[in-house]
């Protein structure tokens, strides 16, 4: 290599991580901008034919029905969970929820063998139950009220972010064909290959996005409506909750309806309890068994236990993004080594490729 093409080689290196590091403050505008591009250009496409071919008009009206049908109502859904953490706050704060007199009372009504299985767990005595369970109530009510502080000290920043999100999705909206153009020509891969891992990017995020969201609403929404049905309070907030979980294919919302059917049931409100696993059971377990596997791994064509590791890695290294980025990664490294798979098969083909599935065809 020439030493011109190492020098220049080396600037491009520099100048992209340069402009990477001076994008990272804002990177989850710029991602979401590109996440919601990819989500509502058919609808770019057919707003574009109904305008005569105007795209300005087209991405102007895309904008608009983004900002009504996701902006506004995840605006209005922020707000309602602020007002719910600072009441959840206060009234644990203030001890108006008296937790050890919850957790005395549940004791009491415990039966014979539960209460001697929780003393051969060597856990404690129920002062120390008490104490810990109270220790555990007023960290997380620090927890709520420091993100709620945050969420009102952040708020120029959150606007910033809109603002940065809107502009940069107008653009990608007009611009997009030739965007991806550009973007393709500057791979330094083939066609087929720059082609193949375009559209695995652009399926994964369509899927996550579109099968999450709806799974995690849906059960969301069913879980919420069925909690203050029976009068649990803070049901928004254990609705959000559980369409957080929800996106965990492994764990779902049941991490959260469960624990609320059994406290229901040993407070002695048996049928609250009951009617809350006969709809955790029957309709928000369904939800996710029947809505999952077309909308998630149909999609990505990826394995469920795949999307769980990549889901939990991504969301403890990326926060809320990780959702998208977790499956997008690992979708990405699957389809590079099985296009690495296939050339290895044609430039290096082995002697038993063609003995192995008639091997494993034999009874």
């Amino acid at each position: 290599m020439s030493v011109q093409k190492t020098c220049f080689y080396f600037i491009l290196s520099s100048i992209t991580v340069a402009f990477i590091w001076l994008l990272l403050p804002y990177y989850s505008a710029i991602f979401w901008a590109m996440v919601l591009a990819i989500v509502f250009y058919p609808v770019q496409e057919v707003l574009v034919r109904s305008c005569g071919g105007k795209r300005n008009i087209a991405a102007l009206l895309t904008v608009v029905i983004c900002v009504c049908l996701v902006i506004v109502p995840s605006f209005v859904i922020l707000g309602s969970l602020v007002q719910e953490g600072s009441n959840l706050y206060r009234k644990l704060s203030t001890e108006e929820f008296d937790i050890a007199g919850y957790v005395t009372n549940l004791h009491t009504i415990l039966p014979a063998f539960l209460k001697d299985w929780l003393a051969s767990l060597q856990i404690g005595s129920i002062e120390q139950i008490r104490e810990k369970i109270s220790t555990a109530a007023l960290q997380a009510s620090q927890l709520v009220a420091t993100h709620v502080f945050s969420f009102g000290q952040n708020t120029l920043q959150l606007f910033v972010s809109f603002g940065i999100t809107l502009y940069l999705l107008f653009f990608l909206f007009r611009d997009g064909p030739e965007i991806g153009r550009t973007f393709r020509k500057a791979m330094p891969l083939s066609d087929d290959h720059a082609e193949h891992f375009l559209r695995k990017f652009t399926a994964v995020v369509q899927a996550t996005i579109k099968g999450n969201v709806i799974i995690a609403l849906t059960q969301g929404a069913v879980g919420g409506l069925v909690f203050w049905a029976l009068g649990i309070q803070a049901a928004l907030l254990w609705g959000m909750v559980m369409a957080f979980f929800s996106m965990l294919p492994a764990v779902g919302a049941a991490i959260v309806w469960i624990p609320a059917a059994i406290w229901l049931i040993l407070s002695g409100m048996w049928i609250k309890g009951l009617i809350l696993i006969l709809v955790g059971v029957f309709v928000i377990g369904l939800i996710d068994n029947l809505l999952r596997p077309p909308l998630v791994g149909k999609g990505t064509h990826l394995p469920d236990y795949v999307i769980l590791v990549s889901t939990v890695g991504g969301m403890s290294l990326f926060g809320i993004n990780g959702f998208v980025i977790g499956p997008l990664i690992a979708a990405m490294f699957i389809a590079a080594w099985s296009l690495f798979a296939k050339e290895q098969e044609i430039y290096c083909p082995r002697p038993d490729n063609d003995a192995a599935p008639a091997l494993l065809n034999r009874e």
